[in-house]
């Protein structure tokens, strides 16, 4: 594994080498490519210029739009000499509990490991147990590829967990969104029997007991085409019903899902974990 980012964490006068590793695994994500049907050969995407046509890697330069067409260039070097003190070394200036941010500003984990000496092993060591100890995250920012982050570092097993958060500014406003959702006095029943289905479904978060369907269906598709040159319809049938079926009485609804979870006998359920196991959740 390449390290994504080496540097340190400073905390008050005590400063640690610290190497960052992306926590996010996507080569288990099926990636589907633009394909010629013609000639069967992946489409290639060329940079361009309208009315120049193809142009060389060494001639782009990054620029900011200010009217229309007009933009202010910024060289490689203009950018390399900005003096941002985020650049190699993350200072925890806060710290607060881990519910007090909100999710929304989450934005990418990366794991946290010491420098290879033992001066930043020991360092790491007494930063992670602390932050343990309080039960706090510790705030801070980073600069990385172009573009500087506000960061969340917290303990997680031997290691720290860095997780980039996405600015202020940076979230729409949830009021623009929900201000149309009207107001509903609400029957006492059906708030009772939702409820009971969300306490008897309530279980400790487990994500292997979660697979992507899609993509599951993807590679059966996949391998069906691999093998036959053509699709084989399913046996099942998606049921559609008459105009008007949709139209669900809520309240029996409710109901009808809290007998079900009776006479199933509630609480406890089984979901599919990788591979077909089959793992109680509750």
């Amino acid at each position: 594994m390449r390290a994504y980012w080496k540097g340190h964490i400073r905390l008050s006068l005590v400063t640690v080498g610290v190497e960052l590793y992306s926590a996010v695994e996507r080569s288990g994500r099926l990636t589907l490519h633009q394909i010629h049907k013609p000639s069967g050969k992946r489409v290639r995407h060329e940079k361009v210029v309208p009315g120049i046509g193809p142009v060389d890697a060494d001639d782009i330069v990054k620029g900011f739009a200010v009217d229309g067409d007009e933009y202010v260039l910024i060289e490689p070097e203009e950018l390399d000499a900005l003096k941002l003190e985020t650049r190699r070394t993350i200072e925890l200036v806060q710290f607060v509990d881990a519910p007090e941010i909100d999710p929304r500003y989450f934005e990418k984990p990366y794991y946290v490991v010491p420098a290879d000496d033992e001066v930043a092993q020991e360092g790491f060591s007494v930063i992670r147990d602390a932050l343990r100890k309080a039960g706090k995250v510790g705030l801070g920012q980073m600069a990385a590829r172009g573009r500087d982050y506000v960061v969340a570092v917290k303990p997680c097993g031997d290691g720290l967990l860095l997780e980039t958060l996405r600015y202020a500014d940076e979230i729409r406003r949830s009021d623009r969104v929900f201000a149309d959702i009207p107001d509903r006095k609400l029957d006492k029943e059906m708030l009772d029997l939702a409820g009971e289905l969300i306490e008897r479904k309530s279980a400790p978060f487990e994500p292997e007991n979660f697979r992507s369907q899609y993509a599951e269906a993807m590679r059966e598709l996949i391998e069906e085409k691999r093998s036959s040159g053509k699709v084989v319809a399913g046996s099942g049938e998606r049921r559609r019903g008459k105009d008007g079926d949709n139209v669900v009485d809520l309240m029996d609804a409710l109901k009808k899902s809290v007998d079900k979870g009776k006479k199933s006998g509630g609480g406890k359920r089984q979901t599919s974990g990788r591979g077909g196991r089959k793992k109680a959740a509750g």
